[in-house]
């Protein structure tokens, strides 16, 4: 079974391919330019199949136990590539599904090609947008929160402040960040900002606070400083909790961004959305939301690897 599942992503493109040249298009439809839908599939499949190879032999080589098998993802990338080209047919092929707002695949993937220099300025503003958020409410969000897990007088004053300001919508300020900032991209920052400060906060002290006081008992017992009681001691066990209030603030980052870059932006994968949605160009529009699905997963993923190495250490005390 396992061998017949292996071949499941090449069956499932070859079936795609075939519909999308044999298959007359519906004259409903505008014509694109090139087939970049099957030009896709022969990508993703020589892909997946050249890197599945590479990783069964690097782990032969290394003669250890792989976490997953080489084609462990083959039956979910045969089953994304059928829903691929499900859609295909009805869009582009019998045009049973509204022309207007579903436009053919090869139309939505042919916007990225033929788009690419605009898409990938929106993109470089957007990250630098997000960037600049992200940090300030990360680290605003994380010194406060270790002031908090371990000042009494820091958690009398700044977690009340924390409760009453933290669980209001990151979008309720923007009549007042428009009035404060001067420039749109600063409103925006703070609107992204903030949206990260919140749960970094809360969970780093919570984080903190559930460590066992034994442990700061016995350094103090080897004349450790506050600094190291804090910073090798508190802060490394609380890490569990502080990547799970990262992941929670860039989760949220995310919708902010979205919203942010409708404050008088110029550039933007989330103003080149707005836009093309105004403009009625909805291939345009599901080649901007497929941009920012790749972007943030690409940033998740990569958050993945460093908590992974970061609490190695987890790995077979707790599930992995």
């Amino acid at each position: 079974m396992k061998k017949i599942n292996a071949f499941l992503p090449l069956i499932s493109s070859a079936a795609a391919v075939i519909v999308a040249f044999a298959v007359k298009d519906s004259p409903l439809h505008q014509k694109s330019a090139h087939p970049y839908f099957a030009y896709l599939l022969i990508i993703i499949t020589a892909v997946y199949y050249i890197g599945a190879i590479i990783s069964a032999n690097r782990v032969k080589k290394q003669k250890k136990k792989a976490e997953h098998p080489p084609f462990y993802r083959a039956l979910f990338v045969a089953g994304v590539v059928l829903f691929f080209n499900i859609l295909n047919i009805l869009t582009v092929k019998t045009a049973l599904l509204p022309v207007l707002y579903f436009p053919s695949l090869d139309r939505v993937f042919g916007t990225l090609v033929e788009d690419r220099e605009l898409i990938l300025k929106c993109i470089g503003f957007s990250m630098g947008l997000l960037a600049k958020g992200v940090i300030g409410g990360l680290v605003i969000g994380f010194f406060m929160g270790i002031a908090v897990g371990f000042s009494k007088t820091a958690e009398y004053w700044i977690n009340p402040i924390i409760r009453i300001l933290g669980p209001i919508p990151s979008t309720a300020w923007i009549p007042i960040l428009l009035v404060v900032f001067t420039k749109a991209s600063s409103a925006s920052a703070f609107i992204i900002g903030i949206s990260v400060w919140f749960p970094t906060a809360v969970l780093t002290s919570s984080g903190i606070s559930n460590v066992k006081n034994s442990y700061f008992e016995v350094s103090s017992t080897l004349g450790a400083s506050n600094f190291h009681k804090i910073f090798r001691i508190g802060v490394p066990a609380a890490m569990p909790s502080i990547f799970l209030g990262l992941f929670n603030g860039i989760c949220g980052s995310f919708v902010a961004l979205m919203t942010a870059e409708m404050i008088g932006a110029k550039y933007g994968i989330g103003w080149y959305v707005n836009w093309q949605k105004e403009m009625m160009a909805y291939s345009n529009v599901y080649a901007g939301l497929i941009v920012i699905a790749v972007l943030f997963y690409l940033i998740i993923t990569v958050l993945f690897k460093v908590r992974d190495k970061v609490l190695g250490w987890q790995k077979g005390v707790i599930k992995w």
